[in-house]
């Protein structure tokens, strides 16, 4: 199967959730896709950041990790992933802010460049923590990627409407008329 990093790839709203949501379908074990598993789409990834990222001044000369920064970088996605999605439940997320923050050091301290896909991420995961717009953090009710809702009345369900929301209506759609056709 191809792949693409889409525009809907980067509907986090901020670098540090795009990379954390690279996980697709991280809640089911038996159908989850780790896209910086594959080299190529890895590889891809810093390119297209600085097209569809949401932060673009971090995203703009992202330089791919260098094989020792990798494991870096995928500790660092998953304390990211921990941290917000603990957060946006509401639940006590002390411990793993400690854990967040210790990844994005070791991240920042490791990398050859600023612009390295590992320091960017890392900084993007610093400023979200103090964002006042991190507490309009939700989690996709179809995907479960996070994401940040910038809507006016906070009122998004779906980190992206044209594919998230359309899927959840094709699926009540589909089971009202499988309802109506048993009725």
């Amino acid at each position: 199967m191809s792949f693409q990093w889409t525009p809907h790839r980067f509907s986090g709203g901020a670098l540090a959730l795009d990379v954390a949501n690279s996980v697709i379908l991280r809640a089911d074990p038996e159908r989850c896709i780790d896209r910086f598993a594959v080299e190529a789409q890895l590889a891809a990834f810093p390119q297209a950041a600085a097209r569809h990222c949401a932060e673009r001044e971090l995203a703009a000369v992202l330089d791919l990790p260098e094989p020792a920064a990798r494991q870096r970088l995928v500790d660092l996605r998953e304390a990211i992933d921990a941290y917000f999605r603990c957060r946006t439940l509401g639940t006590d997320d002390r411990p793993l802010l400690a854990g967040l923050l210790s990844a994005a050091a070791i991240c920042l301290a490791g990398a050859r460049s600023e612009t390295a896909l590992e320091a960017a991420t890392a900084r993007s995961a610093i400023r979200l923590v103090s964002d006042p717009a991190s507490e309009r953090m939700k989690i996709c009710g179809n995907c479960g990627w996070l994401f940040l809702d910038r809507s006016k009345n906070r009122s998004r369900t779906w980190c992206d409407m044209a594919v998230c929301g359309n899927r959840a209506k094709a699926s009540r759609h589909y089971q009202r008329r499988k309802q109506e056709a048993s009725s």
